[in-house]
């Protein structure tokens, strides 16, 4: 399946949150790119995405109109955004992606969290070379070769642009990623993407194929999934067929 897989195994490698942490999640980033502009998604864009990717993960109407509700009171709440890369067995390599308003109590969870599952937290800067930041989009109804033709037309820098089992996948620099969207919805204003979103994608992979290095893997997942602050979860981990499936 070639690259169109590989996007689709670095989208999954994604840590699975649980509905409570998905509500913090897109309540956070709602909240913020409500306080960044005017907390209408009408005439804020960054807002209509942030909500339109809520609702693709199924976070619920109140949940959205509370963080909008609570830019617009004036909260002096304060986030920043915050990654941290570290390292496991097999040469893996994983970005830890969040979004806090105490970088001391965020990096002291992120830290327990390596630790205990044999990994370990890397410095600013060792591992993100080995991965890309790309703009990954993924849809049904309109073909590769008239995205092609659309997308270039619009002097849009693009990867890649495949098909694969109906779904057009296109992959482009992170620098595009509005640009790109913009011009698909353009054309296709009622598009459903089943993707649409920047990931980090890793140049090289690490198999785990010893018991041990997979459940620490999903301990570390868990753990992760426990600490509100984390955002996403990228890594490099490719495991056996049977794990995959």
């Amino acid at each position: 399946m070639g690259r169109a897989h590989e996007v689709r195994a670095a989208s999954m490698a994604k840590t699975a949150a649980v509905k409570s942490k998905l509500n913090a999640k897109y309540g956070t980033l709602i909240y913020m790119a409500a306080k960044s502009g005017i907390p209408d998604p009408d005439v804020n864009l960054n807002l209509k995405r942030a909500i339109d990717k809520a609702k693709r993960e199924q976070v619920s109407a109140d949940v959205i109109k509370r963080a909008i509700d609570k830019a617009k009171g004036g909260s002096v709440e304060s986030y920043e955004s915050v990654r941290y890369e570290g390292f496991g067995p097999n040469n893996s390599m994983f970005i830890v992606e969040c979004m806090t308003d105490n970088t001391n109590r965020t990096y002291t969870e992120i830290r327990t969290a390596f630790s205990r599952c044999g990994f370990k937290l890397g410095v600013d800067g060792s591992v993100i070379h080995m991965f890309e930041n790309k703009a990954v989009f993924g849809y049904e109804g309109l073909g590769d070769e008239e995205t092609l033709e659309m997308l270039v037309m619009n002097d849009c820098d693009v990867d890649d642009i495949v098909l694969d089992d109906g779904l057009t996948i296109v992959t482009a620099p992170s620098t595009e990623y509005a640009k790109i969207r913009d011009c698909l919805l353009e054309a296709m204003p009622n598009l459903n993407f089943l993707e649409d979103h920047i990931t980090w994608i890793p140049q090289l992979y690490a198999n785990f194929t010893e018991e041990k290095d997979i459940e620490h893997l999903e301990r570390f997942k868990n753990m992760l999934d426990e600490i509100d602050d984390v955002q996403d979860l990228y890594h490099n981990v490719k495991l056996p067929e049977t794990e995959e499936e």
